[in-house]
């Protein structure tokens, strides 16, 4: 039973005999607030204005209709209502069924015995009082579930961080009733000059900028700021209540909410100011979340700008036009993997008369390789320009000599090729360091060959003289090579980005099924399978046309592909 100054539980009491309903009433009107009913019609009319009872105390013999029946009528509204029934006769065949239908929680015979009645009831009351906090604590818990499943897919429905703010200050004042609900973001421990707005009765958040003179000097929002606690104000002269509560997350302040009701609207209970605060807790993850990806779009956003510009400059370090040459015919292109890369290649006229041709690729992609890419690029040309320059294998010495220790302590190298032709002699001498055999071959010889025998039983002549990478000995050594180059003959230079290309060709299998034809396989490129491409090119050589045949089988390019041709006319 309730006691002191506690609400008391309401007890109805259903009776046709009048005394016993005065008895019943006596009995617990200090205990609790007892309403009288002399039948149950008029006790259905009670619950009907008055609703839920903790208890009701039937008779079960009534003219009108059984006490079993009338209590039976309440279950599906007041579920949680503790009945007790009292019966004068011995058959309790209906009572029985009543009780076990749940309908009836105890049964009590005329005459009663007052200490066992007050001891039912009782009973009764602290089991309808457990009851009913758990019911309540359920209830708050799948309010509190649906409000965060709402909150959370109404987020993550968000596109940015703005559209967030707007979502989380619309869901949050239309789920707790408040006529106005002002979102304002934190930069710096300092309220920033913008708010998102709620507006009872509005379809979505105002413009921020329309109302932001109403929250600049919010005097409870700057509390709040400062103190990093919740602010309550009950307004006066008709003003309403205001709740604010800040978003923080891992002691970051990213915002403040405030809401407001209206003065004749009773203010926010405790059960929707720990569900407001937990709210908060779910929003300022999820706006630290968002501002953490809109810092990371952004800085991307610059990083792809500054590759843009880096790629630019890159490649304006290659050759942007190449030289006419009397007799002879260059052709080189070069496509780095990402926006920058380290493959480069360098043709250079020297006034004397030779001819320079170069094809290097540092180890790696992106900005790393492209940086040594650009200083190997500095110290070649420095070389080359000289009165005399030294021989190929000389100067790539002293390419190791400048860039070793840079590229030993960063774990790159450099594979390169590096050639001179004198017209005047014919000569061509190359040094290589690690990079891939340089192709020779005469177009006029194999055409002919193609024509007698046939493109397998062809081969170039792959220059097979080379050393060890650039920055992988403190001194460079290895035998520089040399051959003539005559009339008709090509030089080709590639990067294993295009030997290491994947093409499709056709495969060797006895076909799909027995249909005749032969399955797609992909495979390596390799310098056999570039030789092949070349087979079958059409005279003149066009490297550009040749590298988009190599590149239309790639979606993707994993690495930089430079290639790079001397010909002799």
């Amino acid at each position: 039973m309730t006691h002191g100054t506690r609400t008391k539980l309401k007890l109805l009491v259903v009776d046709d005999e009048p005394d016993n309903l005065d008895l019943l009433y006596r009995t617990f009107r200090r205990d609790f607030e007892v309403i009288a009913a002399e039948s149950a019609i008029a006790a259905l009319q009670i619950l009907e204005q008055q609703g839920e009872m903790a208890i009701i105390i039937s008779d079960q013999r009534m003219p009108e209709m059984l006490g079993t029946e009338f209590l039976s009528k309440t279950v599906d509204r007041y579920p949680d209502t503790i009945r007790i029934v009292l019966t004068g006769y011995t058959d309790v065949e209906d009572l029985v069924e009543a009780i076990n239908s749940g309908k009836v929680f105890k049964y009590i015979t005329k005459p009663w015995n007052p200490e066992q009645l007050k001891s039912i009831v009782q009973q009764a009351a602290e089991t309808y009082q457990v009851l009913k906090q758990r019911t309540n604590e359920l209830r708050r818990a799948l309010r509190r579930e649906s409000l965060f499943n709402a909150m959370t897919t109404a987020i993550r429905e968000s596109l940015d961080y703005d559209s967030i703010l707007h979502t989380v200050a619309r869901t949050v004042g239309q789920t707790f009733g408040a006529s106005r609900c002002v979102l304002r973001p934190v930069e710096d421990d300092c309220l920033v000059p913008e708010a998102f707005i709620y507006q009872e009765g509005a379809q979505e958040c105002q413009d921020r900028q329309q109302t932001l003179s109403d929250t600049t000097d919010d005097p409870l929002m700057q509390m709040t700021l400062q103190t990093r606690q919740i602010q309550t104000a009950q307004g006066h002269a008709g003003k309403g209540f205001q709740f604010v509560v800040p978003f923080i997350y891992q002691q970051e302040f990213l915002a403040v909410l405030s809401l407001d009701r209206g003065a004749i609207e009773p203010p926010w209970s405790t059960e929707d100011i720990e569900l407001i605060q937990g709210v908060a807790d779910q929003a300022a993850l999820a706006l630290s979340q968002a501002k953490l990806y809109q810092r990371t779009q952004e800085q991307a956003e610059q990083m792809r700008a500054e590759l843009a510009v880096a790629r630019q400059i890159q490649g304006n370090l290659l050759r942007q036009s190449l030289p006419d040459l009397d007799g002879m015919k260059v052709q080189a292109c070069c496509f780095p993997a990402r926006e920058v890369g380290g493959d480069f290649f360098e043709v250079y006229a020297h006034p004397q008369g030779d001819i320079w041709l170069a094809v290097g690729d540092v180890s790696g992609k992106g900005v790393p390789a492209a940086l040594f890419m650009a200083s190997a690029i500095s110290v070649l040309r420095r070389e080359l320009s000289q009165e005399v320059p030294p021989e190929p294998h000389l100067v790539m010495q002293n390419l190791n000599r400048s860039l070793s220790e840079d590229l030993v302590s960063t774990n790159c190298f450099i594979t390169m090729v590096l050639a001179r032709y004198s017209p005047s002699t014919r000569q061509l001498v190359y040094a290589n360091a690690g990079h891939i055999y340089p192709l020779v071959w005469s177009s006029r010889n194999v055409a002919a060959q193609v024509a007698a025998q046939g493109s397998s039983l062809v081969e170039p002549h792959y220059l097979k003289v080379r050393g060890v990478p650039l920055g992988i000995l403190p001194i460079w050594k290895a035998a520089a090579g040399s051959m003539e180059l005559n009339s008709g003959e090509v030089l080709l230079l590639t990067s294993d980005g295009i030997t290491e290309a994947t093409v499709a060709t056709a495969g060797n299998g006895a076909g799909n099924g027995g249909t005749g034809t032969l399955p797609t396989v992909t495979a390596m490129l390799q310098q056999a399978g570039l030789w092949q491409m070349l087979m079958q090119e059409h005279a003149p050589l066009d490297l550009s046309h040749l590298l988009s045949r190599i590149r239309s089988h790639n979606t993707i390019q994993e690495d930089d592909q430079t290639i790079l041709s001397l010909e002799v006319l």
